[in-house]
């Protein structure tokens, strides 16, 4: 089998992603009383993961935040809340200097082997550090969290270029998928916006909050869900048994029939096996409940990381 060095169609087109461009003189302050991220981290290389939230704590969406340029961010997010989250953001960047646009015309492509030819296209050298990135006037690489993988965006790609060195496989893009959920890295969608506190992702597992930072919108609430201990619901890695992929915010029952977790991402892993990511109540954990998913039994697994605060202040230090 040929490797990504001489196969750049390894690389894989990836629909789900949106980019949002913030910019202006005070693109980061404004940021910075929006975001759960530390926004100064953000210097060009580091870029953290963050979200957005209303007054009440809950995840309006999550993503990742790079610095373009010196008044120049990027917000990378799930395709189905790039509109939403704009429009909402737009009404407080009225008071600053700042700007805030899609991306319209970004490509993106993701590869789980080192991509030389990608990264000759771009004018790069492939970042080797999870969560950092390069970038070039043609487009970044990103490495991810979580397994070796990269994420590029080609900045105003013609579909013929864009066409040379990515393809749509249905496989690969199901494999990336399966890495993100098998990495315990759920992407927030429209179709759970407004329901989960960060924390229920495993968010600050991830070094996606910052504890240390001023206040942003529904600061108070995340903070507090962490100190006290409040968070009763979280992310868990999973897998059943199936012929058909269940759907987001499906509900994992127990033999009466009541629900204790819902999907929140799923992929297949083989021809009748699916793996997932559900928030669930803790007390499945602590007291071991069966569950099921359509009288399917559901299968509990380990997650690659201790469900416990990771500071992206330290994620930073130990990058620099």
């Amino acid at each position: 089998m040929a490797t990504a060095n001489t196969q750049p169609s390894s690389a894989v087109r990836l629909t789900q992603y949106a980019a949002l461009d913030i910019k202006g003189a005070d693109a980061e302050k404004f940021l910075q009383g929006q975001t759960s991220a530390q926004v100064s981290l953000a210097k060009g290389s580091f870029a953290p993961l963050t979200c957005f939230c209303t007054p009440k704590g809950r995840m309006l969406a999550n993503g990742q935040l790079l610095r373009l340029g010196n008044e120049h961010f990027r917000l990378l997010l799930d395709a189905s809340l790039a509109d939403t989250l704009a429009n909402h953001l737009k009404k407080f960047a009225a008071f600053y200097k700042a700007e805030l646009s899609l991306a319209a015309s970004v490509t993106f492509a993701g590869a789980s082997e080192p991509s030389e030819t990608i990264a000759e296209h771009l004018g790069i050298t492939l970042p080797e550090q999870p969560y950092t990135h390069v970038t070039s006037p043609k487009g970044t690489a990103l490495r991810m969290p979580g397994s070796p993988r990269w994420l590029f965006m080609f900045e105003e790609e013609t579909e013929e270029d864009a066409g040379s060195l990515v393809n749509s496989d249905d496989a690969l893009q199901n494999a990336w998928q399966l890495a993100d959920i098998r990495s315990g890295l759920a992407w927030l969608t429209d179709a759970q916006q407004d329901h989960f506190l960060p924390q229920m992702l495993n968010w600050e597992a991830l070094g996606g909050i910052s504890f240390k930072k001023g206040c942003y919108t529904g600061q108070e609430v995340v903070a507090r869900a962490h100190f006290r201990g409040q968070v009763k619901k979280r992310l868990v890695l999973a897998s059943v048994s199936a012929s058909l992929l269940p759907t987001i915010g499906d509900a994992l029952m127990d033999e009466s029939g009541k629900t204790w977790g819902e999907v929140v991402s799923r992929a297949w892993s083989d021809e009748q096996q699916v793996e997932l990511l559900a928030v669930m109540n803790t007390k499945v954990m602590e007291e071991e409940i069966p569950l099921h998913w359509q009288q399917q039994p559901i299968t509990l697994h380990t997650l690659p990381y201790p469900v416990e605060r990771l500071d992206p202040e330290q994620i930073a230090a130990q990058l620099d």
